[in-house]
């Protein structure tokens, strides 16, 4: 008999075909695209919360000191106790060692709080106020302040009402009645101390804040 011939088994496949490896290769970049995205979404919700948390923080922070300046306000009866011009609001508020002239000042869609060194005489106090209608645009930079602000208006609690604080209820004539002292630099009109301020902050539409701030702050002048 002939031998019989036996026939060798054949062998499974040990890889993976080129269409096999494409399409592994098409899914794993597609996951790391969606990973990506997702990482990437996570990642700017975040810095996004972050930065609102830090404007919201700023603004509180620059509301609280508002607030306390204003109640802290007193009249040397030098310069005004408190006076708006449209851009900026100056004030006298009273330290320990002092009075001291703080302005708010709108420039250039920033708002910017300067203060002086407290002043313990007449021509301190002058000269402070004097300075704060010279900052320039670079100082006020520099101080702290909430950019982002596209107008603010100021109102004035006097007698029975607010009114604007640009117009000129806040003058009372003196019980003199004479022009000016001996001088000449005193005039026959002093400006009386509003009972409260209430202010209007519109922010820009890039401002990152909505809408418009009222803020209403009650006034205890004292005198120096």
């Amino acid at each position: 008999m002939g031998r019989a011939l036996r026939r060798a088994p054949r062998r499974g496949s040990a890889g993976f075909t080129l269409i096999e490896v494409i399409v592994a290769l098409v899914l794993m970049g597609v996951m790391t695209v969606m990973a990506w995205r997702a990482v990437s979404a996570l990642t700017g919700s975040r810095e996004h919360n972050e930065a609102a948390m830090d404007r919201a923080e700023t603004l509180q922070t620059l509301m609280r000191q508002w607030e306390l300046d204003l109640r802290e306000v007193q009249d040397s009866t030098l310069v005004p106790a408190l006076s708006f011009d449209g851009a900026t609001l100056r004030l006298t508020r009273r330290r320990e060692t002092g009075l001291q002239l703080i302005s708010w000042q709108l420039r250039e869609g920033r708002l910017s709080r300067w203060e002086s060194t407290p002043a313990t005489g007449r021509e301190a106090l002058q000269e402070a106020w004097f300075r704060s209608q010279q900052l320039s645009a670079e100082e006020l930079r520099a101080l702290p302040g909430l950019n982002g602000i596209a107008g603010w208006q100021m109102y004035f609690f006097r007698g029975n009402g607010w009114s604007n604080a640009q117009s000129s209820d806040d003058v009372a004539q003196s019980p003199s009645g004479s022009a000016s002292d001996a001088t000449g630099q005193r005039a026959a009109q002093r400006r009386l101390v509003p009972t409260g301020v209430r202010m209007r902050l519109q922010f820009a539409d890039d401002s990152g804040y909505r809408g418009e701030l009222i803020r209403e702050v009650p006034v205890e002048s004292t005198g120096s």
